[in-house]
């Protein structure tokens, strides 16, 4: 027992310096002499853990050279923000990055390679932007612009932030606002509703037999666009919308939608021609569903269809609903009333408002946004030319395959499959 007692006090000794010190040197203090093999095992444990933690700070150290702990992140660490953005989305192939397809350019790919230019998100990061939270609040499809779109991410909040990433930026994408919210914020899901807008040249209302060779000629009358507004005022409330896209069945619960606004509002000249805003606001919309609920008024207006046929779209049946061309189509903002009621108030977070930012939204509109849609009208034709294809749809139809026929002609013949 005196023996055991003497080696264990002998070790606990040594153990005892080597924790508050840290120094390996402290084990020569132990009686000289040789020493057992169970002794040597003992003494020999300690050495081999302080090597494996000297392994482990190594490897901290490689992160930290790889860019895992940087200054910039002691600095300026990441904050949950919102962005606020607007763009024309004319040459681009909508909002959401197509990871692998780099010739399919999209808004997100220039936004990604501006944050990491501009030092707000690491570069290992640029590729897996859910490292940094990354959620937008609409995707928006080919060719469609927005004057307020917003995306949530965690930034690092360097000095003259929306500048910077400006800097980085084309002219056709601007950052204009900037607001910190919840860590839990989820820029898709807090969102109460989205507001589109849809510019078109208002010789879509003529009546079919117009000669659409005299475009600058047409007029809107005050009825026509009396009849416009009672026809775009029967989509507000909840209707199931499943033949206002593609996909969905007449039985699923995902293809009702509620639209609280949509209205078409005075004509006004640009370029010679006279144009129209109309405007829709919704919870929220499925892929080519305004497109499509504006491609039904406008065969009512010009003469292909009754009036009727808007109700009856609601229905079981499949209904061969024309789809409008995607120039024109802008996302003009998004609404947060529930995140704005909860947490608006409470003295630490910013309502999601953007009233200071309301002259640089409009001042975007009319650089990028409307003289693109106004140029590339008058180059394409592309209202003209989709007004073209109404004929070959044959509303009376309801069986599936003969409106997928028709979609499918008029993609051939329009070029323009996708928003």
């Amino acid at each position: 027992m005196l023996t055991s007692g003497r080696l264990l006090g002998a070790l606990i000794k040594p153990k005892l310096t080597l924790e508050r010190n840290g120094f390996l040197t402290s084990f020569c203090t132990m009686a000289d002499g040789p020493r057992d093999e169970p002794t040597a095992k003992l003494l020999k444990r300690p050495i081999e853990e302080n090597e494996e933690c000297g392994d482990k700070v190594q490897a901290a150290k490689k992160l930290k050279a790889e860019g895992y702990h940087t200054d910039d992140d002691k600095k300026y660490p990441k904050k949950k923000v919102v962005l606020l953005m607007a763009y024309s989305g004319k040459g681009y192939y909508g909002m959401q990055r197509n990871p692998g397809t780099s010739q399919f350019r999209t808004i997100e790919d220039d936004l990604v390679t501006a944050l990491i230019k501009s030092g707000c998100i690491p570069e290992n990061h640029g590729e897996e932007m859910r490292k940094m939270s990354f959620q937008r609040c609409a995707r928006t499809d080919k060719g469609v612009s927005a004057a307020g779109q917003v995306v949530s991410l965690k930034l690092r909040l360097i000095e003259d932030i929306t500048q910077k990433i400006n800097e980085h930026l084309p002219p056709q994408i601007r950052i204009l606002g900037l607001k910190r919210v919840t860590q839990g914020f989820n820029s898709k899901n807090n969102c109460d509703a989205r507001t589109y807008s849809y510019m078109l040249p208002t010789v879509a209302f003529a009546p079919k037999d117009y000669d659409t060779g005299n475009l600058t000629g047409f007029r809107l009358e005050p009825e026509t666009l009396k009849r416009v507004n009672r026809l775009f005022a029967l989509y507000k409330g909840t209707h199931n919308f499943h033949n206002f896209t593609s996909q969905k069945a007449a039985n699923d619960p995902s293809a009702r939608r509620y639209i609280t606004e949509m209205s078409c509002g005075e004509p006004f000249i640009r370029a010679d021609s006279e144009f129209a805003v109309i405007t829709v606001r919704g919870q929220s919309f499925m892929m080519h569903q305004i497109r499509k609920m504006i491609g039904l008024v406008i065969a009512v207006v010009k003469g292909y269809v009754n009036d009727d046929v808007i109700e009856r779209s609601w229905g079981q049946e499949k209904v061969d609903v024309p789809k409008a061309p995607g120039l024109g189509l802008v996302l003009e903002k998004v609404h947060f009333e529930r995140y704005n009621k909860k947490f608006g108030g409470d003295g630490l977070h910013e309502r999601l408002e953007w009233d200071s930012e309301e002259e640089a939204i409009k001042a975007f509109k009319e650089a990028h946004i409307h003289p693109t849609i106004v140029e590339t009208e008058g180059q394409e034709g592309s209202m003209v030319s989709w007004m073209s294809t109404l004929p070959i749809h044959d509303f009376e139809a309801s069986a599936t395959d003969t409106q997928e026929k028709k979609e499918k002609d008029n993609a051939e013949i329009t070029g323009n499959d996708s928003d």
